[in-house]
């Protein structure tokens, strides 16, 4: 990284306790806040100043341990000024505020409320990113049900549908409804509106338009039984607990009619009650349902 001006210092730089010396005697210990210090790689790393003058590592002094050995037996009137250890590459210290990326991090540290790591690589308290909630599959059911998740932490939930298809044959729709109060899936009254384009295995192309009123489902996916042709979408859900409006969602999705016609389309869709939704329900036109994964995110403000 480049700076403007002097290039930050970083490292563990270490000024050990002072050393009276001992007649006669050429070896001492080596002590930071009176406990013996090792942490060191080499003689390298030593300031050693004796009398005023620097000494060189290695000819003048050698390490071992927490012991300092000078080559000679220092005398009385020798002073050791001071003993400065310079940063050790693999040890550096406690790390300053904003010096830590996300790749030096571990997952064996504790967290709280406070540290769950947000979209933007910071540990600030979450606001509007993805928090993982819950994820499922589906594998020959009748239908599936994502119920529970919904608090008055969010206002707004994003669900993946991944891999789904089906187990009747044709391009058929895969429909999401609301459950409500027990869980119970409610199959009246939305209104669902889907715009996108499909191609055939011939690149001949052409625009596919949904509208329904009072009807039972918004549909969110256009499967086969293929399992090489699967579909996937992206759900979000506005408020789903909120009693003073009608309820509503919109997706981005991805299928097949067949094997021989890809789809990509929009879907809006309301449910025209002002009752609390508390849960999802997820089924296909005809048959059953299959999915690899559906997964439930929630977003905050």
């Amino acid at each position: 990284m480049a700076y403007i001006g002097k290039t930050p210092v970083i490292g563990n730089f270490v000024k050990l306790d002072a050393i009276s010396v001992v007649n006669g005697q050429a070896a001492y210990t080596m002590q930071n806040g009176g406990v013996n210090f090792t942490s060191y790689d080499n003689v390298n790393q030593f300031l050693v100043s004796l009398n005023g003058i620097l000494q060189s590592p290695t000819d003048s002094f050698t390490v071992s341990g927490s012991t300092l050995t000078f080559a000679s037996n220092l005398s009385t009137g020798d002073v050791i000024d001071f003993v400065m250890v310079l940063g050790n590459t693999l040890d550096i210290g406690t790390p300053s505020d904003n010096t830590v990326s996300l790749a030096k991090l571990t997952a064996t540290g504790t967290k709280d409320a406070t540290t769950f790591l947000r979209g933007d690589n910071s540990f600030a308290s979450v606001s509007s990113d993805y928090v993982k909630l819950a994820s499922t599959s589906a594998s020959n059911v009748s239908s599936v049900d994502v119920n529970g998740y919904f608090t008055a932490d969010y206002d707004r939930y994003v669900i993946f549908l991944e891999g789904v298809y089906g187990s009747a044959s044709g391009g058929l729709d895969v429909y999401m409804r609301f459950n409500t109060g027990s869980y119970t899936t409610q199959t009246t009254s939305y209104n669902t509106v889907l715009d996108g384009l499909e191609v055939n295995n011939a690149s001949s192309s052409s625009n596919q338009q949904i509208g329904a009123w009072n009807t039972n489902k918004i549909i969110v996916g256009r499967v086969s039984d293929n399992t090489s042709y699967r579909s996937n979408s992206m759900i979000t859900i506005y408020n789903p607990l909120q009693t003073s409006y009608y309820h509503s969602a919109t997706a981005l999705c991805q299928g097949w009619n067949g094997t021989t016609t890809f789809w990509g389309f929009n879907t809006a869709g309301v449910w025209q009650s002002t009752t609390a939704v508390t849960g999802l329900n997820f089924s296909i036109q005809s048959g059953n349902i299959y999915a690899n994964n559906i997964t439930l995110y929630g977003l905050k403000d």
